[in-house]
């Protein structure tokens, strides 16, 4: 005899995986509401030295400023400071405030802006080695190119068999 009752009252397969509704701080209300909030919130942590210190040397290894600025915000979405829409209109003042750290520590740095042109061969590449390769495919660029030869045409065979079939061409 087969059973025809089903037992729904079972654990949904991954449930032991998830926490429940509002225990992770995202899930919460955020702590910081306004940008204005959260841009002194930065402030107050971007002005120490240790943060000084540890985001130089980041910037000496040539990861985008933008990259750095992404991962600060959404840390802070992910510990409840504030939510994603104020984070993300944040991100400029982190941009700026790390350019100013950078410029006064006399660090070059790659903005991630688009403003540098290193931007194009890789991030996470040392910005000198960077440097280096873009000055060898510049005057890769400069040389006259070597004449390429035109491709052979490619001679169709025409199907046969059973299945094969006309197609119309042009």
């Amino acid at each position: 005899m087969i059973n025809t009752q089903h037992n729904f009252d079972v654990p949904i397969p991954g449930e032991s995986l998830t926490a429940e509704l509002g225990a992770r701080p995202w899930q919460t209300p955020p702590e910081i509401a306004t940008v204005d909030q959260a841009i002194s919130y930065y402030m107050n942590k971007m002005s120490t030295d240790d943060f000084s210190i540890q985001l130089i040397d980041v910037m000496e290894m040539g990861v985008p400023l933008t990259d750095i600025a992404n991962i600060i915000q959404l840390g802070a979405v992910t510990e409840g400071v504030h939510s994603v829409d104020v984070g993300m209109m944040v991100m400029p003042v982190l941009i700026e405030m790390m350019m100013l750290i950078g410029d006064s520590a006399g660090v070059e740095y790659v903005s991630g802006l688009g403003e540098t042109g290193t931007e194009d061969i890789s991030p996470t590449l040392p910005l000198s080695v960077a440097k280096k390769l873009k000055d060898k495919t510049k005057n890769i660029k400069d040389e006259e190119p070597a004449a390429t030869p035109e491709p052979e045409p490619i001679e169709e065979e025409e199907s046969k068999g059973l299945m094969a079939r006309r197609m119309k061409r042009g």
